[in-house]
């Protein structure tokens, strides 16, 4: 026999075996078990109960508000997302119209300074034909003044009279134009 049922069986010497409770000892703790079952199942398990639903509910609240929240927060991501494609859009039109306008600008500017550099082209011609006929004037004068002279010398006779001195300088410097007209053919 092992050890542990000896202990269980019946003692066989004075009658007490320190394993089994006496029976008021049973009575009293079944008793005081039942007292504290009542008092812990009438008082405490509706707290605990109460306090777990009250959890549970700030729990499932906080889980909704938690996804509410987070539904809320990915709509304004979303709606920031399609602000700053838009955003970006209106930029790219924007350079569009901005390149476009600058060339638009730099073809008017450049069509300009073309209309100008013709205009002062112009000028530049117009003024050194202006030029070029006042030198041939002035040369004219001055031809015709040193032909009557050397043809005063020349003849011996003072070739004084304006008119007479005029025509014979128009003929030769016809003469001239005409031989150098012929000689360039």
């Amino acid at each position: 026999m092992t050890m542990a049922a000896k202990l269980l069986a019946a003692p066989e010497e004075g009658g007490y075996n320190p394993l089994l409770p006496h029976t008021y000892e049973l009575v009293v703790g079944i008793f005081s078990f039942l007292v504290v079952f009542f008092v812990v199942g009438r008082m405490l398990v509706p707290r605990i109960q109460k306090t777990l639903a009250e959890r549970t509910d700030a729990i499932e609240g906080g889980i909704k508000r938690a996804e509410e929240a987070q539904a809320e927060a990915q709509a304004l991501q979303q709606q920031y997302r399609d602000q700053l494609a838009e955003a970006r859009h209106e930029a790219a039109r924007l350079r569009e119209e901005a390149r476009e306008q600058a060339a638009q600008i730099k073809a008017e500017l450049r069509e300009q300074a073309q209309a100008e550099a013709r205009r002062l082209v112009e000028a530049a011609h117009a003024q050194i034909e202006a030029d070029r006929q006042a030198a041939f004037a002035q040369l004219r004068a001055e031809i015709g003044r040193l032909s009557t002279d050397l043809a005063g010398r020349i003849v011996g006779e003072s070739l004084e009279d304006e008119a007479r001195q005029s025509r014979i300088v128009d003929r030769f410097l016809d003469e001239l134009e005409s031989s150098n007209a012929q000689a360039v053919r």
